[in-house]
């Protein structure tokens, strides 16, 4: 496939167990784009000889202002805004092609897998996501966490599949719940949130139940258990440290 006019936009830190997946399926995009904020493995490296464009960091602004900051680099007419551990299948690639010839931005269903298993159910079997439009008619939130990409245009459904590594093992589980909730509790604390411990237990509760039964994570076997555990834990740790900061 030739070039496409596309900017790929990505951020990264200590990728380089994924960075050679997600810039190997990219090819066929014209630029590719990196922010690092400081990894000590060799994540620069790589990116560099794939042809990447990399920009090292000094500050850590959050999920949604790191990416912006890819954004603002583009130089091509579209931008595909993709994460470290996912990746363009070749199907993709082909509708992605195809969408050029439109002016709204495309949004793509992400297949994740946790801990090995790609997860049809638990909330993740309809990920759908707004990830390529144009330069200059999209942005990101400047959300610290869980942030957004923006757009006033309504996005078309295309086909191919973008796949997504989520969690490789419960090391990786525990690492992510952390540092996500230390930004979520950031943020919430200063958006004037309000917590405490009655209120961790209940949400993370309610996160069970919500993924388990509403989203139906029993149909993914033991791993959807697994993860509905999780997603309970992520929800406790978040409230539970918002209540912890009022004491500090």
């Amino acid at each position: 496939m030739n070039k496409l006019p596309i900017s790929a936009v990505l951020i990264t830190k200590n990728e380089e167990k994924n960075i050679e997946r997600v810039l190997g399926s990219l090819k066929f995009c014209a630029e590719i784009i990196v922010i690092d904020s400081g990894s000590t493995d060799n994540t620069v490296s790589l990116a560099k000889t794939y042809g990447a464009k990399v920009t090292v960091t000094k500050d850590w602004p959050g999920f949604g202002p790191q990416k912006n900051r890819a954004l603002q680099q583009a130089s091509q007419e579209w931008f595909l805004s993709i994460d470290a551990d996912e990746w363009v299948t070749p199907e993709l690639a082909q509708a992605i092609k195809l969408h050029l010839t439109k002016d709204t931005p495309a949004k793509i269903l992400r297949r994740s897998s946790f801990c090995g298993k790609v997860m049809r159910y638990s909330g993740w079997g309809d990920d759908w996501v707004i990830r390529l439009a144009k330069v200059g008619t999209a942005h990101f939130s400047d959300d610290l966490v869980h942030e957004k990409l923006i757009s006033n245009q309504i996005a078309t459904a295309i086909r191919g599949t973008l796949g997504h590594e989520s969690f490789v093992d419960l090391n990786q589980v525990l690492e992510k719940i952390s540092l996500y909730s230390d930004l979520w509790m950031e943020q919430a604390h200063q958006k004037g949130v309000k917590s405490s411990l009655f209120k961790a237990v209940y949400k993370s509760f309610w996160a069970f139940i919500k993924t388990f039964i509403l989203k139906l994570s029993f149909l993914d076997g033991m791993h959807g258990v697994l993860l509905a555990f999780t997603n309970a834990l992520g929800a406790f740790f978040k409230y539970a440290k918002l209540w912890l900061k009022k004491w500090s």
